[in-house]
């Protein structure tokens, strides 16, 4: 039994959490290769510093320092703490060095913002050392982890981190050692970090449990698993005890902050059980993401939803008509690397669903587009998309009306709808003033109500 853990950065955030993170890995049966977060709010820190006009690198060292030092004095001592400051000082002298790289590489902030990661996966390391365990700390250059793709938004070489992981991390397994390598970035072909955008240590986990053909991902954050809907808006959420991979997938991308939304594909490719757990409740049995599973009674398991979203709509005579214009105009928003998380066309107009932080630069783009091409181009900013999951939805006759019917009952007025794409989901989007009513009546109708499951 191979089993592949991600821990997140509540997780091994104090020395309290790094302990009991500890004992939940020597209990697991069988080997064990682990992936880490950084500490929770260093990530943040880097980032901060990265984005600085004018970086104090002194003072970011320090308090970098202070705040690892913290947790490792709590944990350490004697000799196990000795051992520990002799990889840890020469982990510093390699992110100061980073820190005061070329800020003009377009992988700095990668580097930079990478950084935790090499700690928190050190200091878990010596904390099983000192239970008795073998281990060893990987940076995902060590490991073989390697990346592909634009700065700050990179994805794993499959392929290649394959080959080089089951020559670099299997040995370890087979000495009986437990390997805690770096979540969150690979190396790309210039050998430099790429990150895999924010929440990328749960793909770091899918990537090294795809690689290894584990017999289980668990991915171990602060929640129970997946919940019915978000308790921040829905106070009685359902925890979810199974999935099917594009069930969860669907939840990730749209809205579900459980899962970075990349985590589910390499899973998927090699049939690996996906289990999310609480760090904080290992008891609790989580929700355990499959090929198959059974199927649900009621009409809705989950409704999520992703906000601070605008809707681009462009407007050319008969633009049903010109494929090629819309080939243009997506190769445009796709150079700043935008994603588009709806399109819908009509005769003469086509519309995207994108984030409100991309407006403008892809506004520029749209504009640089020759003046023939666009007649003209609306925004409606601040909106929201509502994502329902459930079973077949495309299967079910009426399932659009139903849940129409329940967003007129609390008047909100859609604004845009996506349907077919999937047949587990049925997404459209909504106001921002009026997403969490919307959320809650779909909800109490379709997931606790009579038309639900309870």
């Amino acid at each position: 039994m191979l089993t592949v853990m991600k821990f997140g950065g509540t997780s091994v955030g104090s020395p309290e959490s790094l302990k009991s993170v500890a004992e939940i890995i020597v209990s697991t049966e069988g080997q064990k290769v682990v992936v880490v977060s950084a500490m929770s709010g260093v990530t943040n820190f880097l980032v901060e510093a990265a984005d600085s006009d004018k970086i104090d690198c002194k003072q970011v060292i320090e308090t970098f320092s202070r705040k690892h030092l913290a947790v490792a004095e709590a944990l350490f001592d004697g000799e196990q703490m000795k051992a520990f400051l002799e990889e840890f000082d020469a982990r510093i002298v390699s992110f100061e060095k980073t820190l005061r790289g070329d800020r003009k590489d377009p992988f700095y902030k990668d580097a930079v913002t990478s950084s935790g990661e090499r700690f928190s996966s050190l200091i878990l390391s010596h904390v099983l050392k000192s239970m008795g365990q073998k281990s060893v700390a990987l940076t995902s250059a060590a490991a073989g982890i390697h990346s592909d793709g634009v700065p700050l938004n990179g994805f794993a070489d499959l392929k290649r981190t394959d080959a080089d992981i089951n020559m670099k991390v299997r040995p370890i397994l087979e000495q009986g050692a437990i390997p805690i390598i770096t979540g969150f970035y690979g190396m790309n072909d210039l050998g430099k970090p790429l990150t895999f955008g924010r929440g990328g240590s749960d793909y770091s986990g899918a990537v090294v449990a795809n690689a290894l053909t584990a017999d289980e991902l668990q991915i171990w954050t602060d929640v129970d698993g997946f919940m019915s809907a978000d308790p921040r808006i829905v106070p009685d959420t359902i925890r979810i005890d199974e999935m099917n991979y594009g069930e969860a997938a669907e939840l990730a991308y749209f809205g579900a902050k459980v899962l970075h939304p990349r985590t589910i594909e390499p899973a998927r490719q090699r049939h690996i059980p996906v289990r999310v757990k609480n760090t904080f409740k290992p008891e609790s049995p989580g929700t355990l993401i499959h090929h198959l599973r059974g199927p649900k009674n009621g009409l809705l398991m989950s409704v999520a939803a992703k906000t601070d979203l605008s809707i681009i709509t462009i407007s050319s005579a008969e633009i049903a008509y010109r494929p090629a214009m819309v080939a243009r105009i997506i190769e445009k928003i796709a150079e700043k690397n935008v994603i588009i998380y709806s399109i819908s066309t009509s005769l003469s107009t086509v519309a995207f669903l994108l984030h409100n932080n991309d407006v403008q630069h892809t506004l520029n783009q749209l504009n640089s587009l020759a003046d023939t091409d666009i007649e003209k181009i609306n925004v409606k900013s601040d909106v929201a998309l509502v994502c329902c999951v459930g079973d077949d939805l495309l299967d079910k006759c009426g399932v659009s009306g139903d849940i129409f019917g329940a967003v007129k009952e609390v008047g909100t007025n859609v604004e845009m709808i996506s349907e077919g794409a999937s047949d587990s989901s049925l997404n459209f989007v909504v106001p921002m003033e009026t997403v969490v009513s919307t959320v809650r009546a779909l909800h109490a109708k379709f997931v606790r109500g009579k038309n639900g499951r309870l």
